[in-house]
């Protein structure tokens, strides 16, 4: 399990409202699993997960509970990010965190298809 950064409570109350904790982590096995998924995409952009998570351009509401959809655009990249969140609420488990389910870098095509389509629950200003 590795910390990742801490996040604005107050910001992602949108996605959940009872937000038990602030710390974000990422376990072994969600690194596998992106690792796996999206070849690459962990070694070349895991640095940008702290400003993803910290500076979301988009929270998108997601079906499952708890859980939150960043959308990041890294500018000085030209780059788009796409990050399911799962947000600790009172319904989990104390000692768990929030934490990354997946992470991988998006086109315009998707990013767009995302914001048109989906609930856009947060948006930056």
């Amino acid at each position: 399990m590795r910390k990742v950064c801490d996040l604005d409570v107050k910001k992602y109350q949108c996605a959940a409202p009872d937000i038990r904790s602030s710390e974000v982590i990422i376990t072994e096995e969600r690194i596998c699993h992106i690792r796996e998924r999206h070849p690459l995409d962990f070694e070349r952009y895991s640095g940008y997960l702290k400003e993803i998570i910290e500076n979301p351009d988009y929270i998108i509401e997601d079906e499952r509970p708890g859980t939150a959809i960043v959308l990041k655009q890294i500018e000085q990249q030209g780059e788009r990010f796409r990050l399911a969140l799962r947000l600790l609420t009172p319904a989990d488990h104390p000692a768990y965190k929030n934490s990354i389910l997946t992470f991988l870098k998006i086109r315009e095509k998707e990013w767009n298809r995302l914001v048109r389509n989906k609930k856009i629950l947060y948006k930056a200003e």
